[in-house]
Protein backbone atom coordinates (compact mmCIF):
# COMPACT_ATOMS: atom_id res chain seq x y z
CA UNK A 1 0.00 0.00 0.00
CA UNK A 2 2.74 2.41 -0.84
CA UNK A 3 1.15 3.93 -3.94
CA UNK A 4 -0.47 7.32 -4.02
CA UNK A 5 -0.69 7.52 -0.22
CA UNK A 6 3.09 7.47 0.20
CA UNK A 7 3.61 11.03 -1.00
CA UNK A 8 0.92 12.45 1.26
CA UNK A 9 2.29 10.48 4.21
CA UNK A 10 5.68 12.07 3.56
CA UNK A 11 3.97 15.46 3.79
CA UNK A 12 2.58 14.59 7.21
CA UNK A 13 5.96 13.36 8.38
CA UNK A 14 7.61 16.55 7.14
CA UNK A 15 5.08 18.71 8.99
CA UNK A 16 5.84 16.89 12.20
CA UNK A 17 9.60 16.93 11.67
CA UNK A 18 9.68 20.67 11.01
CA UNK A 19 8.08 21.45 14.36
CA UNK A 20 9.69 18.82 16.54
CA UNK A 21 13.33 19.08 15.52
CA UNK A 22 13.88 20.38 19.06
CA UNK A 23 12.06 17.49 20.77
CA UNK A 24 15.20 16.47 22.61
CA UNK A 25 14.84 19.58 24.78
CA UNK A 26 11.96 17.91 26.60
CA UNK A 27 12.59 17.28 30.27
CA UNK A 28 12.91 13.59 31.07
CA UNK A 29 10.48 12.05 33.53
CA UNK A 30 13.54 10.70 35.29
CA UNK A 31 15.03 14.15 35.91
CA UNK A 32 14.44 15.57 39.38
CA UNK A 33 13.85 19.20 40.22
CA UNK A 34 16.92 21.38 40.60
CA UNK A 35 15.50 24.06 42.89
CA UNK A 36 15.36 26.58 40.07
CA UNK A 37 19.06 26.31 39.29
CA UNK A 38 20.01 26.01 35.66
CA UNK A 39 21.88 22.83 34.83
CA UNK A 40 23.82 22.81 31.61
CA UNK A 41 22.61 20.44 28.94
CA UNK A 42 25.57 18.07 29.13
CA UNK A 43 25.27 17.64 32.89
CA UNK A 44 21.53 17.07 32.65
CA UNK A 45 22.10 14.46 29.94
CA UNK A 46 24.69 12.66 32.06
CA UNK A 47 22.40 12.63 35.09
CA UNK A 48 19.54 11.25 33.01
CA UNK A 49 21.73 8.53 31.55
CA UNK A 50 22.99 7.55 35.00
CA UNK A 51 19.40 7.11 36.18
CA UNK A 52 18.56 5.10 33.07
CA UNK A 53 21.56 2.84 33.68
CA UNK A 54 20.36 2.26 37.24
CA UNK A 55 16.89 1.35 35.95
CA UNK A 56 18.41 -1.14 33.52
CA UNK A 57 20.45 -2.66 36.37
CA UNK A 58 17.26 -2.90 38.45
CA UNK A 59 15.63 -5.04 35.76
CA UNK A 60 17.91 -7.84 36.98
CA UNK A 61 17.00 -7.42 40.66
CA UNK A 62 15.59 -10.40 42.56
CA UNK A 63 12.65 -8.33 43.81
CA UNK A 64 9.66 -8.29 41.48
CA UNK A 65 8.63 -4.95 43.00
CA UNK A 66 11.99 -3.43 42.06
CA UNK A 67 11.78 -4.83 38.54
CA UNK A 68 8.26 -3.48 38.07
CA UNK A 69 9.34 -0.03 39.27
CA UNK A 70 12.26 -0.11 36.83
CA UNK A 71 9.99 -1.11 33.95
CA UNK A 72 7.61 1.75 34.76
CA UNK A 73 10.49 4.26 34.92
CA UNK A 74 11.81 3.03 31.58
CA UNK A 75 8.33 3.19 30.07
CA UNK A 76 8.03 6.83 31.09
CA UNK A 77 11.54 7.68 29.91
CA UNK A 78 11.22 5.90 26.57
CA UNK A 79 7.88 7.64 26.00
CA UNK A 80 9.04 11.15 26.78
CA UNK A 81 12.53 11.40 25.26
CA UNK A 82 14.45 10.40 22.16
CA UNK A 83 17.13 8.04 23.48
CA UNK A 84 18.15 6.15 20.36
CA UNK A 85 21.90 6.82 20.72
CA UNK A 86 21.93 5.73 24.37
CA UNK A 87 19.85 2.63 23.68
CA UNK A 88 21.65 1.52 20.53
CA UNK A 89 24.70 0.77 22.68
CA UNK A 90 22.63 -1.09 25.29
CA UNK A 91 19.92 -2.71 23.20
CA UNK A 92 21.14 -6.27 23.77
CA UNK A 93 21.35 -5.79 27.53
CA UNK A 94 17.87 -4.27 27.67
CA UNK A 95 16.48 -6.99 25.37
CA UNK A 96 17.99 -9.72 27.56
CA UNK A 97 16.41 -8.19 30.66
CA UNK A 98 13.03 -7.85 28.99
CA UNK A 99 13.21 -11.44 27.78
CA UNK A 100 13.84 -12.56 31.37
CA UNK A 101 10.83 -10.60 32.62
CA UNK A 102 8.65 -12.04 29.86
CA UNK A 103 9.72 -15.60 30.60
CA UNK A 104 9.76 -15.57 34.40
CA UNK A 105 7.76 -12.56 35.58
CA UNK A 106 4.19 -12.30 36.79
CA UNK A 107 1.41 -11.30 34.41
CA UNK A 108 1.84 -7.68 35.44
CA UNK A 109 5.57 -7.81 34.79
CA UNK A 110 5.07 -9.54 31.43
CA UNK A 111 2.60 -6.86 30.35
CA UNK A 112 4.98 -4.07 31.38
CA UNK A 113 7.97 -5.72 29.68
CA UNK A 114 6.06 -6.17 26.40
CA UNK A 115 5.15 -2.46 26.39
CA UNK A 116 8.74 -1.40 27.11
CA UNK A 117 9.94 -3.64 24.29
CA UNK A 118 7.57 -1.93 21.84
CA UNK A 119 8.95 1.42 23.00
CA UNK A 120 12.50 0.13 22.55
CA UNK A 121 11.75 -0.76 18.92
CA UNK A 122 10.29 2.69 18.33
CA UNK A 123 13.36 4.27 19.90
CA UNK A 124 15.68 2.29 17.64
CA UNK A 125 13.74 3.71 14.71
CA UNK A 126 13.20 0.76 12.43
CA UNK A 127 16.86 0.01 11.76
CA UNK A 128 18.71 -3.29 11.79
CA UNK A 129 18.98 -3.10 15.59
CA UNK A 130 15.20 -3.00 16.01
CA UNK A 131 14.76 -5.88 13.56
CA UNK A 132 17.37 -7.90 15.46
CA UNK A 133 15.54 -7.28 18.74
CA UNK A 134 12.20 -8.21 17.22
CA UNK A 135 13.51 -11.53 15.95
CA UNK A 136 14.98 -12.20 19.39
CA UNK A 137 11.83 -11.57 21.41
CA UNK A 138 9.11 -12.49 18.92
CA UNK A 139 9.06 -16.19 19.99
CA UNK A 140 8.39 -15.38 23.64
CA UNK A 141 5.82 -12.68 22.79
CA UNK A 142 4.12 -15.24 20.56
CA UNK A 143 4.18 -17.92 23.25
CA UNK A 144 2.48 -15.64 25.78
CA UNK A 145 -0.09 -14.38 23.27
CA UNK A 146 -1.34 -17.87 22.38
CA UNK A 147 -1.12 -19.25 25.94
CA UNK A 148 -4.71 -19.50 27.20
CA UNK A 149 -3.45 -19.79 30.80
CA UNK A 150 -1.43 -16.56 30.65
CA UNK A 151 -2.65 -13.26 32.09
CA UNK A 152 -5.13 -11.48 29.82
CA UNK A 153 -3.31 -8.19 30.44
CA UNK A 154 -0.02 -9.78 29.39
CA UNK A 155 -1.56 -11.30 26.27
CA UNK A 156 -3.10 -7.96 25.27
CA UNK A 157 0.21 -6.18 25.76
CA UNK A 158 2.01 -8.85 23.71
CA UNK A 159 -0.52 -8.45 20.88
CA UNK A 160 0.05 -4.68 20.76
CA UNK A 161 3.82 -5.12 21.00
CA UNK A 162 3.93 -7.70 18.20
CA UNK A 163 1.95 -5.41 15.92
CA UNK A 164 4.01 -2.30 16.66
CA UNK A 165 7.40 -4.02 16.58
CA UNK A 166 6.64 -5.74 13.29
CA UNK A 167 5.37 -2.46 11.83
CA UNK A 168 8.44 -0.50 12.93
CA UNK A 169 11.22 -3.04 12.51
CA UNK A 170 10.20 -5.53 9.87
CA UNK A 171 8.09 -3.60 7.38
CA UNK A 172 10.27 -4.77 4.50
CA UNK A 173 10.42 -8.40 5.63
CA UNK A 174 7.49 -10.16 3.96
CA UNK A 175 7.91 -13.33 5.97
CA UNK A 176 7.75 -11.53 9.33
CA UNK A 177 4.71 -9.58 8.19
CA UNK A 178 2.82 -12.68 7.05
CA UNK A 179 3.67 -14.61 10.22
CA UNK A 180 2.58 -11.76 12.46
CA UNK A 181 -0.68 -11.27 10.57
CA UNK A 182 -1.48 -14.98 10.81
CA UNK A 183 -0.70 -15.09 14.52
CA UNK A 184 -2.93 -12.11 15.34
CA UNK A 185 -5.68 -13.55 13.14
CA UNK A 186 -5.58 -16.78 15.12
CA UNK A 187 -6.46 -14.78 18.23
CA UNK A 188 -9.35 -12.57 17.10
CA UNK A 189 -10.88 -15.06 14.66
CA UNK A 190 -12.13 -17.04 17.67
CA UNK A 191 -14.72 -14.25 17.97
CA UNK A 192 -16.06 -15.00 14.47
CA UNK A 193 -19.48 -16.66 13.99
CA UNK A 194 -19.68 -20.42 13.60
CA UNK A 195 -21.05 -22.20 10.52
CA UNK A 196 -24.60 -21.55 11.68
CA UNK A 197 -23.82 -17.84 11.89
CA UNK A 198 -23.94 -17.70 15.69
CA UNK A 199 -21.40 -15.64 17.58
CA UNK A 200 -19.60 -17.51 20.38
CA UNK A 201 -20.20 -16.49 23.99
CA UNK A 202 -17.10 -14.52 24.96
CA UNK A 203 -15.02 -15.75 27.89
CA UNK A 204 -14.11 -13.24 30.62
CA UNK A 205 -11.53 -10.81 29.28
CA UNK A 206 -11.51 -12.27 25.80
CA UNK A 207 -13.15 -9.25 24.14
CA UNK A 208 -10.30 -7.00 25.28
CA UNK A 209 -7.78 -9.49 23.93
CA UNK A 210 -9.64 -9.76 20.62
CA UNK A 211 -9.72 -5.96 20.35
CA UNK A 212 -5.96 -5.67 20.95
CA UNK A 213 -5.19 -8.39 18.40
CA UNK A 214 -7.57 -6.94 15.80
CA UNK A 215 -6.12 -3.43 16.15
CA UNK A 216 -2.55 -4.74 15.92
CA UNK A 217 -3.54 -6.75 12.86
CA UNK A 218 -5.19 -3.78 11.19
CA UNK A 219 -2.01 -1.74 11.71
CA UNK A 220 -0.04 -4.40 9.83
CA UNK A 221 -2.66 -4.64 7.09
CA UNK A 222 -1.65 -1.10 6.07
CA UNK A 223 1.71 -2.57 4.96
CA UNK A 224 0.28 -5.41 2.85
CA UNK A 225 0.91 -5.57 -0.90
CA UNK A 226 -2.14 -5.49 -3.15
CA UNK A 227 -2.16 -9.25 -3.79
CA UNK A 228 -2.24 -10.06 -0.07
CA UNK A 229 -4.75 -7.32 0.70
CA UNK A 230 -7.22 -8.69 -1.83
CA UNK A 231 -7.18 -12.06 -0.07
CA UNK A 232 -7.64 -10.46 3.37
CA UNK A 233 -10.58 -8.35 2.23
CA UNK A 234 -12.38 -11.40 0.84
CA UNK A 235 -11.71 -13.47 3.95
CA UNK A 236 -12.37 -11.01 6.75
CA UNK A 237 -14.93 -8.38 5.72
CA UNK A 238 -17.97 -10.73 5.82
CA UNK A 239 -16.95 -12.20 9.19
CA UNK A 240 -16.25 -8.81 10.71
CA UNK A 241 -19.69 -7.58 9.66
CA UNK A 242 -21.20 -10.34 11.81
CA UNK A 243 -19.02 -9.26 14.76
CA UNK A 244 -20.77 -5.89 14.82
CA UNK A 245 -23.34 -7.71 16.94
CA UNK A 246 -20.76 -8.49 19.63
CA UNK A 247 -21.92 -7.92 23.21
CA UNK A 248 -18.78 -5.87 24.04
CA UNK A 249 -18.91 -2.21 23.08
CA UNK A 250 -15.15 -1.74 22.72
CA UNK A 251 -14.85 -4.78 20.49
CA UNK A 252 -17.77 -3.55 18.35
CA UNK A 253 -15.97 -0.23 17.93
CA UNK A 254 -12.67 -1.94 17.02
CA UNK A 255 -14.55 -4.03 14.46
CA UNK A 256 -16.30 -1.00 12.99
CA UNK A 257 -13.06 0.94 12.60
CA UNK A 258 -11.37 -2.09 11.02
CA UNK A 259 -14.21 -2.47 8.52
CA UNK A 260 -13.85 1.19 7.54
CA UNK A 261 -10.07 0.76 7.16
CA UNK A 262 -10.45 -2.34 4.99
CA UNK A 263 -13.03 -0.63 2.78
CA UNK A 264 -10.73 2.38 2.38
CA UNK A 265 -7.83 0.12 1.39
CA UNK A 266 -10.12 -1.77 -0.99
CA UNK A 267 -11.18 1.49 -2.63
CA UNK A 268 -7.54 2.52 -2.94
CA UNK A 269 -6.94 -0.70 -4.87
CA UNK A 270 -10.04 -0.40 -7.03
CA UNK A 271 -12.19 2.72 -7.26
CA UNK A 272 -15.18 0.47 -8.03
CA UNK A 273 -14.67 -1.66 -4.91
CA UNK A 274 -17.93 -2.53 -3.17
CA UNK A 275 -18.68 -4.39 0.03
CA UNK A 276 -20.69 -7.58 -0.36
CA UNK A 277 -24.20 -7.10 1.02
CA UNK A 278 -23.51 -3.42 1.64
CA UNK A 279 -27.19 -2.79 2.38
CA UNK A 280 -27.10 -5.16 5.34
CA UNK A 281 -23.83 -3.62 6.54
CA UNK A 282 -25.28 -0.11 6.43
CA UNK A 283 -28.36 -1.24 8.34
CA UNK A 284 -26.14 -2.65 11.10
CA UNK A 285 -24.09 0.55 11.19
CA UNK A 286 -27.22 2.72 11.35
CA UNK A 287 -28.51 0.68 14.28
CA UNK A 288 -25.25 1.14 16.18
CA UNK A 289 -25.05 4.84 15.27
CA UNK A 290 -28.46 5.45 16.84
CA UNK A 291 -28.32 2.91 19.68
CA UNK A 292 -30.29 4.14 22.68
CA UNK A 293 -30.08 0.98 24.78
CA UNK A 294 -30.47 2.17 28.38
CA UNK A 295 -28.74 -0.96 29.69
CA UNK A 296 -25.44 0.39 28.32
CA UNK A 297 -23.40 3.04 30.08
CA UNK A 298 -24.08 6.57 28.84
CA UNK A 299 -20.45 7.17 27.85
CA UNK A 300 -20.33 3.84 25.99
CA UNK A 301 -23.47 4.75 24.04
CA UNK A 302 -22.10 8.18 23.18
CA UNK A 303 -18.74 6.81 22.05
CA UNK A 304 -20.36 4.05 20.01
CA UNK A 305 -22.80 6.39 18.26
CA UNK A 306 -20.02 8.85 17.40
CA UNK A 307 -17.71 6.22 15.91
CA UNK A 308 -20.40 4.44 13.94
CA UNK A 309 -21.77 7.68 12.51
CA UNK A 310 -18.30 8.25 11.07
CA UNK A 311 -18.03 4.69 9.77
CA UNK A 312 -21.50 4.81 8.19
CA UNK A 313 -20.81 8.21 6.61
CA UNK A 314 -17.61 6.86 5.06
CA UNK A 315 -19.17 3.63 3.77
CA UNK A 316 -22.13 5.46 2.21
CA UNK A 317 -20.43 8.62 0.94
CA UNK A 318 -16.71 7.76 0.72
CA UNK A 319 -16.11 10.80 2.88
CA UNK A 320 -13.83 10.93 5.93
CA UNK A 321 -14.17 13.67 8.53
CA UNK A 322 -10.67 15.11 8.70
CA UNK A 323 -9.17 15.32 12.16
CA UNK A 324 -6.74 18.07 13.15
CA UNK A 325 -4.08 17.10 15.70
CA UNK A 326 -2.55 20.22 17.23
CA UNK A 327 1.13 20.19 18.27
CA UNK A 328 1.95 23.57 19.76
CA UNK A 329 1.46 26.02 16.91
CA UNK A 330 1.55 23.29 14.27
CA UNK A 331 -1.20 20.96 13.03
CA UNK A 332 -1.16 17.46 11.60
CA UNK A 333 -4.18 16.31 9.62
CA UNK A 334 -5.56 12.78 9.84
CA UNK A 335 -7.50 12.48 6.61
CA UNK A 336 -8.25 8.77 6.33
CA UNK A 337 -8.78 5.55 8.27
CA UNK A 338 -5.28 4.29 7.49
CA UNK A 339 -3.60 7.35 8.96
CA UNK A 340 -5.92 7.23 11.96
CA UNK A 341 -5.03 3.59 12.67
CA UNK A 342 -1.30 4.33 12.45
CA UNK A 343 -1.55 7.45 14.61
CA UNK A 344 -3.76 5.73 17.20
CA UNK A 345 -1.37 2.77 17.42
CA UNK A 346 1.59 5.02 18.21
CA UNK A 347 -0.50 7.11 20.60
CA UNK A 348 -1.62 4.00 22.49
CA UNK A 349 1.99 2.94 23.10
CA UNK A 350 3.57 6.38 23.58
CA UNK A 351 0.62 8.06 25.33
CA UNK A 352 1.38 11.74 26.04
CA UNK A 353 4.87 11.38 24.55
CA UNK A 354 3.57 10.70 21.05
CA UNK A 355 4.41 14.18 19.73
CA UNK A 356 8.09 13.83 20.63
CA UNK A 357 8.39 10.49 18.89
CA UNK A 358 6.63 11.45 15.69
CA UNK A 359 9.91 13.13 14.76
CA UNK A 360 11.73 9.82 15.19
CA UNK A 361 9.07 7.94 13.26
CA UNK A 362 9.18 10.45 10.42
CA UNK A 363 12.94 9.95 10.09
CA UNK A 364 12.39 6.19 10.10
CA UNK A 365 9.72 6.66 7.44
CA UNK A 366 12.24 8.09 5.02
CA UNK A 367 14.89 5.46 5.76
CA UNK A 368 12.68 2.38 6.08
CA UNK A 369 9.66 3.38 3.99
CA UNK A 370 7.30 3.44 6.93
CA UNK A 371 3.90 4.89 6.25
CA UNK A 372 3.50 7.72 8.75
Amino acid sequence: MKGESAASDDDVASEILSHYSSASDTTSVLEEGTGGEQVDEQTAQEETEDKLKQCIDNLMDKSSKTRLAALESLRQAFSSRLLDDFLTERRLTVSDCLERSLKKGSGEEQAAAATVFALLCIQLGGGDEAEEGFKMLRPILTAILIDSTASIAARQSCARSLGMCCYVSAAEDGEDLIKSLALLESVFMSSYPNREGTLPTPKPGSSGLHSAALQAWSLLVTLCPASRLTVLLHLHLPKLQACLQSSDVNYRIAVGETIALLVELGRDLDEDFEVDDSESLCESLKSLATDGNKHRAKNDRRKQRSIFREVLHYIENEDFTEEKIRFGVENVYIDGWMRRRIYDAFKEILESGVRHHLQLCSVSHHSKNLQF
